[in-house]
């Protein structure tokens, strides 16, 4: 078991005065098996006129808030503290072939079989997206995933190919995409960051016919050797999972070719990244901006109160 604090500000920086800001935050940690959120709290400034809390469409923690007052800057500071304890992935060979994941979801949600549960959730992650296209590319991202996914192969030792190959293929580089970088160009440039490899695994998967979630979250790193960790010097991580019929699902990170560990922290999940967008809205004013992040995934030492006292405070 291990337990983080972890500190996510976003600073935006206006031109001129945003006269109305309304926003959306995905920044409290979801509860999931293995997880919870010891403590959260979210810090605003300018202090919001309205703000609420709710679950999303996919069950994911959301915050609203509301400025009505005039701003020339928006600060937003999430604050948690969060245990994790290392998942138990299930032997890859032990999982069914491929075929039957994707036969399953397409056979029971068309009512030609009965479901398993957990399959009629899956089974919206079958399909395109908005930053997940699945047109005339879709015969690329399939022709690339059947390099690993050979005839009756084990679903996840499948996934776990498919990621690897991701990984020697693909090379990581923050200033070759950005938000808005459509997967087909990812897959031409070979080039990318966390995100672009995530979508472009959940491309190939889906082209299958299998289904897959984007998972948006945090990574502890590790400072250079005899270096002490630096605040503000982490960022946001993505990685994909993929339902197993039998297992539920199985997550992989084709940026570091590995299954997530205790040190990956789940935040929210979706259809792709638009679905879990840290923070997004619409504003009145403001004209051009500029946006800082900076996170810091920091390891609570042995000893101190696990359940929330101290950095993220209630």
């Amino acid at each position: 078991m291990a337990v983080y604090d972890i500190e996510h500000d976003t600073t935006y920086r206006y031109d001129s005065a945003v006269l109305l800001s309304q926003q959306i935050a995905h920044l409290r940690p979801r509860e999931r098996a293995g997880q919870h959120t010891l403590a959260h709290r979210l810090e605003i400034e300018p202090v919001p006129a309205e703000l609420g809390e709710r679950s999303d469409f996919f069950g994911n923690p959301v915050t609203a808030f509301a400025l009505y007052a005039p701003h020339a800057q928006l600060v937003v500071r999430a604050c948690s503290r969060i245990r994790v304890e290392p998942p138990g992935w299930p032997e890859p060979a032990a999982s069914p072939p491929w075929e039957a994941a994707r036969d399953h979801l397409r056979d029971g949600l068309s009512g030609h079989a009965p479901l398993q549960a957990g399959a009629r959730d899956a089974g919206q992650y079958r399909f395109a997206s908005p930053f997940v296209a699945l047109g005339d590319e879709a015969r690329a991202y399939a022709d690339y995933a059947l390099q690993s996914f050979s005839a009756g192969r084990p679903l996840i030792d499948a996934l776990l190919a498919l990621s690897a190959r991701i990984h020697a293929d693909f090379r990581f580089d923050p200033e070759a995409t950005s938000v808005a970088t459509p997967v087909a160009e990812v897959f031409a440039a070979r080039s990318g960051v966390c995100q672009d490899f995530s979508h472009l695994l959940i491309a190939c998967l889906r082209a299958l016919g299998l289904a897959a979630r984007y998972v948006s979250g945090y990574l502890l790193t590790a400072p250079p050797p005899g270096q002490p960790r630096l605040v503000g010097a982490d960022a946001s991580h993505a990685w994909v999972a993929v339902w197993c019929p039998g297992l539920g699902w199985v997550d992989v990170d084709p940026t570091n070719d590995m299954q997530p560990a205790a040190g990956h922290i789940t935040l929210a999940w979706g259809r792709d990244y638009g679905d879990v967008c840290p923070l997004r809205g619409v504003i009145l004013g403001g004209g051009g901006h500029a946006v800082d992040v900076a996170v810091t995934v920091m390891p609570v030492a042995e000893g101190m109160d696990a359940e929330g006292e101290g950095a993220a405070g209630g």
